[in-house]
């Protein structure tokens, strides 16, 4: 008879999350940590985690490399930044163990979101709001000469993964004009993709550049004055990637001097935001307290993708996601 299975959890899930989990692993042994910490929580070490073949959550980055049973890390974030070093890669490679994080879970509400940025700032919902709750006008001249439509208008969407392609897709029916930047373009992307070496050609063209890049070395502080100063003075920068990768002040300063027309933010430079940062007050600027990928749902569709994922690990298949 085959051992079962032991999955280790640390994520603090609701009960109906909890519930869909233990009905879709009731053959395997779950543990669960007593150390439970939000999706986007830093984890201790957890003796519980040594007894795992699988993890599920946010296991402490340093136990993933000493815990020599664990073949299988399932993050419940799309971010991996803590995870992204040689020595986890290196360990991992050594016993043929995977990591894998969801991207997937959360490329539908996040593309949304930067849609519902997008269309904000297309029918200037901002300036409706702060007239709502302050003035109480009737500004309908100016926000109809200011409103603009999406249609033909060129999108720069930068770093294309899940999240990236969905967006496009959501952003189809408006015929815009859409260009991917990715580091390695892979030749089967959706629309029109480039490689980040043609981004300075690229930005002084776009309407809209949406930044989807992930924390890194490589992505930190990329978008920082020099590359501000390429964007057109109308134009829009949308942030849902990861907060690190602008500089913040840079951004502030764009925004003052009217070198750039608005700015979206979900994610900020540090985070949280410090209440008395200027990009609170600045009247170009809107910000979300990085909730773009959150939604009702969202526990119920990461125990999904987890489950799917299961299924494909048992079955010798490869899986989604996979990040090592």
């Amino acid at each position: 008879m085959p051992i079962p299975l032991t999955i280790w959890c640390n994520t603090s899930l609701p009960p109906a999350a909890t519930d869909r989990l233990r009905q879709g692993v009731a053959d395997a042994r779950l543990l669960f940590s007593k150390q439970q910490t939000y999706n986007l929580g830093v984890s201790p070490t957890d003796p519980l985690l040594e007894q795992a073949d699988i993890a599920f959550g946010q296991p402490d980055a340093d136990q993933v490399i000493s815990v020599q049973r664990l073949k299988w890390i399932h993050l419940t974030t799309a971010g991996y930044t803590r995870y992204d070093h040689d020595n986890i890669r290196h360990a991992l490679k050594a016993r043929s163990a995977t990591m894998t994080n969801s991207s997937t879970a959360y490329s539908e509400p996040c593309a949304q979101h930067a849609l519902a940025f997008m269309l904000a700032a297309a029918r200037r919902l901002p300036v409706a709001w702060i007239n709502q709750r302050g003035a109480k006008g009737w500004p309908a001249e100016p926000i109809r000469a200011e409103s603009f439509l999406l249609n033909g208008q060129t999108a720069l969407i930068v770093g294309f993964g899940s999240i990236g392609r969905r967006l496009a897709e959501l952003l189809a029916p408006f015929r815009m004009n859409l260009i991917a930047i990715r580091r390695k373009p892979r030749g089967d992307e959706p629309i029109p993709t480039r490689p980040d070496s043609d981004l300075a050609a690229l930005l002084p063209t776009a309407d809209h550049i949406v930044n989807i890049l992930p924390a890194s070395q490589q992505t930190e502080m990329f978008f920082n004055a020099n590359r501000f100063r390429l964007f057109k003075p109308t134009s829009i920068f949308y942030n849902i990637g990861r907060g690190t990768t602008v500089d913040s002040y840079a951004l502030w300063t764009m925004l003052e001097t009217r070198k750039l027309f608005a700015a979206y933010l979900d994610v900020t430079n540090p985070e949280p935001l410090d209440p008395d940062h200027p990009l609170w007050t600045s009247p170009h600027c809107l910000i979300t307290p990085h909730t773009a990928g959150g939604h009702n749902q969202e526990f119920q569709s990461l125990v999904d993708h987890f489950l799917d994922n299961l299924n494909r690990f048992r079955a010798g298949q490869s899986l989604l996601d996979q990040i090592i």
